[in-house]
């Protein structure tokens, strides 16, 4: 009996035991349970809500309108046509190849190109709009409009496309848009929707943030399948900003008809007070609005690359139309004096090297007017060697060398502006004088393009740190370049007798146009030294490739300047010989359009000596 009853108790103490065991673990399930409700409902609920949000909700961004470009007078040269676009959206079709092959009965659609839109659905999520054809007429819109219920996830919208005019004298400046090839991460999200288009070039990649506009948003309530069940919000795109250019495009017309006549040139026409770009020209040259279609024809041998503008990315050495530079540069040192003669014999000595003027029996004493005037090249030898290469890599980058501008469009080149750090850098190797020799007349390391020396050339005429644009807006009074009012008259006198004096090298820049009678041209020729061989030889001697470029800077009127142009025919020859009656083309143009309307003729100085015309001779030409 008593056995029984210890049994007993004992069984009771172990289902005791066992009860408090299953008790215990089940509160504590219970308690990790209501724990992680707690977590999901209270402590994450902001999360999961989004979540929730982001399954239950879909959010479509909209394309906004793109920008027009317009030139100065208004043209419009380039602005949008509206099209229509169908796309597919996977996730809202259980059987995308039979939806694709029933919407070919609507729009063409190939075999080949089914199987393309299939590949593509697989590599990108099923959400996502699968474009199919982004340029579909009206009435194929509206027949698929009447289909709707047999195509399930096709869906119709506005497609903007870009249209250029003047394409062959100005698409190179408006440049191009196109589909961009990888997003980052942080892009604007409008940047990822199917076809979109950004700026590729010119002023159209320049302006991409001003001409784009701002995205609108649709947000929708979508069921477990992706499928529409009510729109929620709509906020519309805003349209992109109008672009006014400076260009206008009858004067560019003209000027890049003019500009045809040679193989291969460039130039760059502005207003010296506001910097206004009123022409850019590049030859040659090809629409790039064929390019997107496939129409540009091919690039003709021996380098004529129509796809590069040379007025921003052609690089030349300056030659002669440095000279400018190193003249302030001495005189911004203390290390030359206006009236200053230099003895010129035809050969400069250096570290026992011989560097030549052009003019072989040379130009005597000269003092810098006369230096300038006839383009003594042993002159500014002297004055390079007294000032130093750093001096001169200084005053040129005061007067716009060796730099870009923001001024509205993309693809600049820097040109190059050389110092013993550069030099070092690059080659491993220390700077030498003579390297300083060279750069003095622009040659050596030293290049440009034809937006800089047009630059260069304002800055000069006005003394002020003028600011190429291309956009129409104000940029406010250019600040003064801080140099002497006496040195820039110097240099100013001597580029007016490089036209208008006798023994100029530049008489062949002086206007020729009866309506421009009494307007007088300051300027400077350049002949930049490509090939070893024209340093003995005729140009007219030598294949093309091996002559000279030949470079033309000049501003007018002489006396009150209002504007200035810049010039580089390559292969050309002397700058007296192509450049200067292609600027003097040019300057007439300008000069009878007069688009900020400010010239008047003046009368010129009446102990002005006429001007001489120049001989042509063997041997090199005169810069």
């Amino acid at each position: 009996m008593f056995v029984r009853d210890a049994d007993d108790q004992e069984q009771r103490r172990r289902f005791t035991r066992r009860a408090l065991i299953v008790g215990a673990g089940q509160l504590g399930a219970l308690g990790l349970l209501v724990g992680r409700l707690y977590q999901l409902q209270v402590m994450d609920q902001d999360r999961y809500a989004l979540l929730a949000d982001d399954n239950r909700l879909a959010s479509q961004v909209i394309a906004s309108e793109r920008g027009r470009i317009l030139d100065r007078a208004g043209t419009v040269l380039a602005d949008n046509i509206q099209g229509y676009r169908v796309g597919i959206v996977p996730a809202r079709t259980s059987d995308l190849k039979s939806l694709l092959q029933r919407l070919a009965r609507i729009i063409p659609l190939p075999a080949d190109e089914q199987e393309k839109l299939l590949q593509r659905a697989r590599r990108q999520p099923k959400t996502a709009t699968l474009v199919v054809n982004a340029d579909i007429t009206f009435e194929q819109v509206a027949e698929i409009g009447l289909n709707t219920p047999y195509l399930p996830g096709v869906e119709t919208d506005i497609a903007w496309r870009r249209r250029t005019f003047h394409g062959r004298d100005i698409g190179f400046i408006t440049g191009i848009v196109g589909a961009i090839e990888r997003p980052a991460l942080d892009d604007d999200p409008v940047v990822r929707l199917p076809g979109f288009r950004i700026g590729k070039s010119g002023v159209e990649r320049a302006m991409e943030t001003e001409l784009r506009g701002r995205p609108g948003q649709v947000r929708q309530e979508v069921d477990a399948r992706g499928r529409i069940v009510r729109t929620l919000e709509q906020k519309p795109a805003q349209a992109g900003r109008d672009i006014s250019l400076t260009i206008e495009v009858g004067l560019q017309a003209e000027a890049m008809a003019r500009l045809r006549q040679e193989r291969r040139a460039a130039l760059v026409a502005l207003d010296v007070t506001g910097g206004e770009i009123l022409a850019m020209c590049s030859q040659p040259v090809d629409d790039p609005g064929e390019l997107v279609t496939g129409e540009a024809q091919q690039s003709p041998p021996g380098g004529d690359d129509p796809m590069m503008n040379r007025a921003i990315q052609g690089l030349y050495p300056p030659g002669s139309t440095f000279k400018m530079v190193t003249a302030l540069a001495a005189l911004d040192m203390g290390r030359a004096d206006l009236r200053e003669r230099i003895d010129c014999d035809g050969d400069y000595v250096y570290a026992d090297q011989t560097y030549r003027c052009w003019k072989r029996r040379g130009h005597g004493r000269c003092d810098l007017h006369r230096a300038l005037r006839e383009s003594c090249d042993c002159y500014f030898y002297e004055l390079a060697r007294r000032t130093g290469i750093d001096a001169l890599s200084a005053m040129a980058r005061r007067l716009g060398f060796g730099q870009t501008f923001e001024c509205g469009i993309a693809q600049q080149r820097s040109g190059l502006i050389p110092t013993p750090d550069w030099k070092r850098a690059r080659f491993g190797k220390p700077w030498h004088g003579g390297e300083t020799i060279l750069a003095g007349i622009g040659q050596g390391f030293v290049l440009t393009t034809p937006l800089q020396l047009a630059v260069m050339t304002a800055r000069l005429a006005t003394g002020m740190a003028v600011e190429p644009t291309l956009i129409r807006r104000d940029t406010g009074k250019p600040q003064p370049l801080g140099l002497q009012p006496q040195w820039l008259d110097a240099i100013r006198r001597g580029l007016a007798a490089v036209v208008n004096e006798e023994g100029g090298t530049g008489h062949s820049a002086q206007l020729s146009d009866a309506a421009l009678q009494g307007i007088r041209v300051a300027g400077k020729t350049g002949t930049s030294q490509v090939h070893r061989a024209s340093t003995d030889r005729a140009s007219a001697d030598l294949k093309w490739e091996e002559r000279d470029h030949s470079l033309f800077v000049a501003y007018a009127p002489a006396e009150k300047p209002s504007y200035a142009v810049a010039v580089v025919v390559e292969h050309g020859g002397s700058g007296s010989t192509s450049a200067a009656p292609l600027a003097r083309d040019v300057l007439e143009m300008v000069l009878k359009r007069d688009p900020g309307g400010r010239h008047t003729a003046t009368t010129p100085e009446p102990n002005a000596p006429p001007p001489t015309p120049l001989k042509s001779g063997r041997g090199r030409q005169p810069s």
